[in-house]
């Protein structure tokens, strides 16, 4: 991945944002918990089970002090009978308290994971079903951080914000039912305080969210500068670039510190000041509840009780307050993934009733003319026929339309205009799927994912076996390498196949092209990255891969193109010279000047 894909990734997951269309998006959010509607009747019904045992404990220890107290001011023997039924019942409650909420977790943990499950693999398919030219509107590292870091905000929310909320709430509404039962006076005094801990809570996260989002900012800068170094140390090491490196990332590292020393600052001043509120309601109950016991109003166990309400009153609401940055960046993460899942994608198509072992794989161009702008056409009115067989060479300086007229082939881009054509038949009538099963490719970046060798080889084919695998390596000049590998075939590639060199990868891919025994076959600078013997070996593979098949070509280095058939010269998105080599040679145009820049000689003094 590179650093820019990697930047855009780290900041994309790290800033939070505010959702434009809060209404929309939650109930566009909650349908994917529609299916879970049983499953989450039950973990609210277990999550009030379990609120009412830890909401009556504090009432059963009042009731323990109540029984001591008496007995010491009547100067009467302890009732350890009673007070051992207490701590059984206490026990119990603890106990069950805590079966309930583990029951409740561990039916929202699957409740979370199956609907963000169906969102994610929804966005995958999502994927496979938008035009190349979405891909080449939005960075890889925007889209990576969409259908991972986005997914994984949704599935936290789900998880963790909707069960601290359910139970948060039934906490709230039974502390108030107990205190109401206890003493309606004092239950007023705490209300009181309510009012101004939601004040709190509102002004310090208004305050503190905005440095915490520069802080986010921050250590995306600071993580994207540290990947840079690390991925390309030897590069920073070859040109000096220690120092540089250094203080870029002290900059950075200072910017970090600043802010995130105040976003810690402010939100730490929460839990001082819900104490300090919290303190003051229970130094007003306390004094209440005191002349209530004397004047004989209360039992002193229900003030104790009181007591604990009081301090536990604030916890859910300071709960409350803390997911809410949580559901916030969901929200606004939901947003993004719902973008990809609303864009318009690529019409479906049937497969058209060819013949296709009976294809000759004869390409014509028909007055095709496309531009990736509409207003904007790159080609004009391009004709062509190219016979079954034939190699054809695309040559041309950097963006003269060589990889484009490559990608209309594949149908990676619709045409503008005109037709191409297959044995006489529209590309544009077959399906996507059966236009592309013609070609094989091999580009000049090659791509292997994590597997063995064996394995990257018979992705060109399905149900390569054994034999076949071996016969396109063989072929590939890649069997002789690979038998000098710990493992051989079975040697498995690490990420990006960096336990072998680039050359070797290119030889894989090769291999992986002629088991796919194509119809077509498209190089797009396929020896671009392999030494020269290297180079006359794949040619070698090469010609008896191409022979009585149809083969594009697009080479810069012109020496190994020599011996197409065809050589097509393209300038500016047209094609401007044809003729094989030694024709265009003759012409003295645009292909003689560009080969004789490449092999001229310059003389010097001896």
């Amino acid at each position: 991945m590179s650093k820019e894909k990697v930047k855009a990734s780290s900041k994309n997951s790290k800033i939070v944002e505010k959702p434009k269309d809060l209404k929309g998006t939650l109930r566009r959010l909650a349908g994917y918990l529609k299916p879970e509607r049983k499953t989450l009747f039950l973990v609210f019904i277990f999550s009030v089970i379990s609120t009412i045992f830890t909401v009556y404990s504090p009432k059963v220890l009042g009731d323990a002090t109540t029984s001591i107290f008496d007995s010491v001011t009547r100067k009467i023997p302890i009732d350890f009978g009673f007070l051992g039924k207490l701590v059984s019942l206490l026990i119990f409650l603890y106990v069950l308290s805590s079966l309930f909420s583990f029951l409740q977790m561990y039916l929202m943990a699957g409740v979370s994971q199956r609907a963000v499950a169906t969102l994610r693999k929804e966005v995958t398919e999502k994927f496979t079903r938008l035009p190349i030219k979405y891909f080449d509107k939005h960075s890889y590292g925007d889209l990576l951080s969409r259908a991972v870091n986005d997914i994984d905000n949704i599935n936290n929310s789900f998880q963790q914000a909707l069960t601290q909320i359910i139970t948060s709430l039934i906490t709230v509404v039974g502390i108030i039912v107990m205190m109401l039962v206890i003493s309606p006076t004092l239950t007023v005094i705490i209300a009181i305080t309510v009012p101004l801990s939601f004040l709190v809570i509102r002004i310090v996260f208004s305050k503190s969210q905005r440095f915490f989002k520069q802080q986010q900012d921050s250590l995306g800068d600071v993580n994207g500068h540290v990947e840079e170094m690390y991925s390309g140390h030897q590069v920073v090491k070859a040109f000096g670039y220690e120092g540089k490196s250094i203080e870029r990332f002290d900059e950075m590292n200072n910017r970090l510190s600043k802010v995130s020393q105040k976003a810690q600052f402010i939100s730490g001043i929460m839990n001082p000041m819900m104490n300090f509120i919290g303190n003051l309601g229970f130094v007003l109950v306390s004094i209440v509840g005191g002349i209530f016991v004397l004047n004989g109003n209360l039992l002193i166990g229900n003030v104790q009780a009181f007591l604990q309400y009081s301090k536990q009153i604030t916890q859910p609401m300071m709960q409350v307050a803390g997911i809410a940055t949580m559901i916030q960046n969901a929200l606004a993460s939901a947003e993004r993934v719902f973008y990809i899942l609303d864009e318009e994608e690529q019409s479906k198509e049937e497969d058209a009733e060819v013949e296709f072992e009976k294809l000759k794989a004869q390409v014509s161009f028909d007055h095709v003319s496309f531009g990736y702008d509409e207003n904007s056409l790159l080609m004009k009115d391009i004709n062509l026929d190219i016979k079954e067989g034939q190699t054809v060479a695309i040559v041309g300086p950097t963006g003269a339309g060589k990889t484009t007229l490559i990608n209309l082939l594949m149908r990676f881009y619709g045409l503008n205009s005109g037709r191409i054509l297959i044995d006489g038949v529209d590309l544009q009538e077959m399906s996507r799927e059966q236009a592309r099963s013609l070609f094989a490719m091999v580009l000049q970046d090659t791509w292997l994912f994590s597997g063995t060798i064996a394995e990257n080889i018979a992705y060109g084919k399905k149900g390569a076996t054994e034999e076949e695998i071996k016969a396109a390596a063989y072929a590939a000049y890649a069997d002789d390498f690979i038998r000098k590998l710990p493992e051989g075939y079975d040697t498995a590639l690490k990420q990006d196949a960096t336990n072998i060199s680039h050359g070797q990868k290119q030889l894989l891919t090769i291999a992986r092209a002629i088991i796919s025994n194509p119809k077509i076959l498209i190089l797009d600078e396929a020896t671009s990255s392999v030494d020269t013997r290297t180079e006359l070996n794949i040619q070698k593979a090469m010609n008896r891969l191409m022979k009585d098949r149809t083969s594009f070509i697009i080479a810069h280095r012109l020496s190994t193109i020599k011996d197409a058939d065809l050589i097509l010269v393209m300038n500016n998105g047209d094609i401007i010279e044809h003729g094989n080599h030694q024709e265009l040679l003759m012409q003295g145009g645009f292909y003689a000047d560009l080969y004789n820049s490449q092999f001229e000689t310059v003389s010097q003094p001896g």
